[in-house]
């Protein structure tokens, strides 16, 4: 099995390291790529489905990521302990009818040895906002390292 560093035990940093790992991937919107960080036998909690396995969470992300238009996620390291990480993470996104929408959520990840997620459980909530709140603007695919994070955004 292929290793995804950092590995556990995970420290403050290299959580954070993971973090902005599962950040970048994530929008890439590439669920081909997403799903290498997981599993083969990954269970997941995403709202109200509950895939189990690469293939079914390959089709969860297809289905996300032909609905969640221009999509921009920023994820934020909230806790950690050796083998599990807390985050929680805003993202924005619109509709095909042009309704834009953050959406906030908490998730609980739990890693095996070769730093592959197990499990993930994630809780999120949606709110419309006007095209005027947006905060994430830079171009799609990953967050430029001196973009605000949540905090800095007052998220």
């Amino acid at each position: 099995m292929e290793a995804r560093p950092p590995l556990p035990p995970f420290t403050a940093d290299s959580a954070a390291q993971k973090v902005r790992l599962a950040e970048d991937a994530w929008n890439s919107r590439d669920p081909d790529r997403v799903v290498l960080v997981y599993t083969e036998d990954t269970q997941w909690r995403n709202r109200a489905e509950f895939p189990v396995g690469r293939d079914q969470v390959r089709a969860l992300l297809q289905r996300k990521w032909a609905r969640e238009l221009d999509y921009r996620l920023i994820k934020e390291l909230w806790a950690h302990s050796d083998t599990r990480i807390a985050v929680r993470f805003a993202y924005e996104w619109h509709d095909d009818a042009g309704q834009w929408y953050r959406s906030y959520g908490n998730e609980n990840w739990q890693f095996n040895a070769q730093g592959l997620m197990e499990r993930r459980y994630a809780s999120i909530n949606d709110m419309p906002i006007k095209a005027s709140e947006r905060l994430f603007f830079w171009p799609l695919g990953r967050r430029p390292d001196d973009h605000p994070s949540l905090s800095e955004l007052g998220l």
